[in-house]
C-alpha cells in the first residue's frame, strides 16, 4: 500500500479575521468552528486516513511553542511524539515550504514513492468521509507521475478564490486568478471550473523532479536550509541564512501553472479556507433570523449578521448583513459586503506599528500565558499563568522594576542570589538590573500579578541567561 506523509503548513497570519486573528495567535490555532482549533481539526482529518505516516508541521518561528502545545493536546490520536515540526525563519510562502518539507524526508531516506499531501492548517472541511474518497482519487493519480491539486465545486460565483479550468477526465486546462463578479458567474454557469482550494499531493521523487525542472533555486536552497539545519528537541529549524537565499513564490506559480503533469481532483467536500467573517458566517450554525453570535450578545431586529462578544456584552438594534467582533483590546465592524476589507485595517495597524495588529490582552508563551489588565505610561499590571513544572528564563531587565503577587499556587522565585518560595498572597520585589526567574514547582498553575514600574515597558527590554525553550539571547 502506499504510505501518505501529510504535509500541515501552519504559517499563516489569517489577517482578515482581525480582531480575533493576530501576527502571534492566527486563525489556524483559533477555535473557531467548535472546541479545537483549526489546526488540530486539520490533524485529526489527515490522522483518519489510511495508510498515513505521523504528519509532519511547518511553522513558523514565533508560533513554534503554542502549536507543539495544541498538538500535544491531541496526544497519541495523532502520533504527537512522532510528530516532525519544521521551523521556518523567515516566512517565504508556499514553494519554499514544500521543497524544504521534499528535501527534509529525502535527508531522512523516505522512500521516492511516499505521497506527500500537503493541507493548509486552516481549511474547514465538513465532510471527512468524501475528503478521505477524493484523497484516494489523488494518491491513484500520484502514482502516474501527476502533480494532483484538489479542486472544489463552486456553489456560487465566488470573487475571493483563483479558478481551476477542468478539462477531460483530471486535465487542467488553465489556472484563473481571483475574477470579478460577472467573470465568476460566467465561470459558474460554464459548469467546469473549479475553485483552488491549495491543496496537493504528489509522490516524494516526482516533486523533487518537476522543482529541479521548474524552480531549481527555491529546490538548491532549500536543501541547503535542510543540510545546514539544526534540531532543537521536537523541533527541526532550517538554516536562517540558506532560506533567505530562496526565492519568494507559491507552489501555484512556481510549479502547477508551468508542470506539463498537473491534474485536478473536483471535490465536494463541504470545503471552506474561512478567508474571511463573511466565509465563517457562511460555515457556521444560524439562528431563525439568519444571525451568528457568540458571548454575551442581546439582538433586536437584526438578520443575518455575525457578532462576537469576548469581554463585554455587545447590542445591536437594526442591523443587516454586518460584522461587530468585540474583543478585550479592539472592535471591528463592517457590512458584511466588505469582509475582505478588513486587511486593510490590518495594514493600517501594521503601518502605525500598533499593538494591536500583533498581539491580544492575552500572549501565549512556552512556559504559560500572559494577559495585560492595564497599561500606562510609567506602569503596566499583568496577570500571569505558569504551568505546573514549567519556568521562565533566567532574564534581567534594564528600565523596569517588577512586584509579584502570588494569587494561587506557589513560585520558586530567583532574585540575584536568592532563591526562595513565595505563597499565596506573599509578594517578591524584582529591581531593574537584578537577574531573575519565575518557576512554578507545584502541581497546580501559578497566578499572579505583575506590576512592572520604569521608563520603558516594552517586551524587547529583556535579556536572557539560560532558557528551557531554546530562546537564549531573544529578544
Amino acid at each position: 500500500m502506499t504510505q501518505i506523509q501529510p504535509v500541515i503548513l501552519a504559517g499563516g497570519s489569517g489577517s482578515r479575521l482581525w480582531p480575533l486573528s493576530r501576527k502571534l495567535y492566527p486563525k489556524q490555532l483559533l477555535c473557531l468552528t467548535g472546541e479545537l482549533s483549526l489546526l488540530q481539526n486539520t490533524l485529526l482529518r489527515a490522522c483518519n486516513l489510511p495508510d498515513v505516516l505521523p504528519p509532519i508541521v511547518v511553522v513558523g518561528e514565533s508560533h513554534r511553542h503554542v502549536t507543539l502545545a495544541q498538538i500535544d493536546e491531541l496526544g497519541a490520536v495523532v502520533q504527537a511524539k512522532e510528530m516532525s515540526v519544521l521551523l521556518e525563519p523567515s516566512g517565504r510562502n508556499t514553494a519554499p515550504a514544500v521543497a524544504g518539507v521534499a528535501q527534509f524526508c529525502r535527508q531522512r531516506g523516505d522512500d521516492d514513492g511516499v505521497v506527500l499531501l500537503v493541507l493548509p492548517a486552516d481549511h474547514v472541511i465538513s465532510k471527512p468521509e468524501a475528503f478521505s474518497r477524493v484523497v484516494e482519487e489523488a494518491v491513484v493519480l500520484t502514482a502516474k507521475g501527476a502533480v494532483v491539486t484538489f479542486g472544489i465545486r463552486p456553489g456560487a460565483p465566488e470573487t475571493g478564490y483563483g479558478y481551476i479550468e477542468q478539462g477531460e477526465d483530471s486535465a487542467i486546462l488553465s489556472f484563473k486568478e481571483k475574477p470579478d463578479e460577472e467573470t465568476a458567474a460566467r465561470y459558474l454557469q460554464q459548469g467546469n471550473f473549479l475553485w483552488n482550494s491549495g491543496m496537493f499531493a504528489f509522490t516524494l521523487g516526482t516533486i523533487l523532479t518537476e522543482l529541479e525542472h521548474y524552480a531549481p533555486e527555491i529546490l538548491s536552497a532549500m536543501g541547503q536550509a535542510v543540510v545546514r539545519g539544526t534540531r532543537d528537541d521536537r523541533f527541526f529549524r532550517f538554516d536562517a541564512e540558506s532560506m533567505a537565499e530562496s526565492p519568494e513564490d507559491s507552489i501555484d506559480y512556481a510549479l502547477m501553472e508551468k508542470t506539463q503533469n498537473a491534474a485536478v481532483v473536483p471535490a465536494s467536500i463541504g470545503w471552506s479556507d474561512i478567508g474571511s467573517w463573511k466565509a465563517l458566517w457562511d460555515v457556521q450554525k444560524k439562528d431563525e433570523n439568519g444571525n451568528v453570535t457568540s458571548g454575551d450578545v442581546i439582538l433586536e431586529g437584526v438578520k443575518n449578521c455575525i457578532i462576537e462578544s469576548h469581554k463585554h456584552l455587545v447590542a445591536a438594534v437594526g442591523l443587516e448583513d454586518t460584522l461587530v467582533i468585540e474583543t478585550d483590546d479592539a472592535v471591528m465592524v463592517a457590512p458584511m459586503s466588505h469582509a475582505q476589507d478588513v486587511k486593510k485595517v490590518v495594514n493600517i495597524l501594521k503601518k502605525a506599528k500598533r499593538s494591536e495588529y500583533n498581539v491580544h490582552t492575552t500572549v501565549y508563551r512556552p512556559w504559560g500565558s500572559y494577559t495585560v489588565l492595564e497599561i500606562q505610561p510609567r506602569f503596566q499590571i499583568k496577570r500571569i499563568t505558569v504551568t505546573p513544572g514549567a519556568s521562565l528564563s533566567l532574564q534581567k531587565h534594564h528600565h523596569r522594576n517588577e512586584h509579584w503577587v502570588v494569587v494561587s499556587g506557589t513560585a520558586r522565585v530567583t532574585n540575584g542570589e536568592s532563591v526562595k518560595l513565595v505563597y499565596e498572597n506573599e509578594a517578591a520585589y524584582i529591581p531593574a538590573g537584578n537577574v531573575h526567574r519565575l518557576e512554578n514547582p507545584g502541581v497546580i498553575p501559578l497566578e499572579l500579578i505583575e506590576t512592572q514600574l520604569g521608563s520603558y515597558l516594552g517586551e524587547d527590554d529583556i535579556v536572557r541567561f539560560e532558557d528551557a525553550y531554546g530562546r537564549k539571547g531573544e529578544q
